[in-house]
């Protein structure tokens, strides 16, 4: 808890409806339901980035230019979501 009284903000892993940020306010001793259901949504991103990553090691030799450009946009879209989870747990 801050000097104020405040917990800092947790970066959610989902972006707002306006495709901003977004965060929540939260007791990290006593987490809220919109801050376990964000613990269950990091858990999902890292498990279907380990299982990409998986899929990315036996395709890379031995798939065409579709198929590579597939997993480039899902490996793209899934590292975004992971790097976002680290920048939350740093800091």
């Amino acid at each position: 808890m801050s000097a104020d009284g405040f917990e800092a903000a947790r970066l959610l892993p989902w972006r707002g409806g306006d495709g901003k940020p977004a965060h929540v306010i939260a007791d990290s001793d006593l987490p809220g339901p919109l801050s376990r259901r964000a613990d269950v949504v990091e858990s999902a991103q890292l498990e279907m980035a380990g299982v990409l990553l998986g899929h990315a090691r036996q395709l890379v030799d031995e798939s065409g230019p579709e198929e590579l450009r597939y997993l480039v946009v899902e490996l793209t879209r899934i590292l975004t979501d992971v790097l976002r989870i680290a920048v939350r747990v740093r800091s």
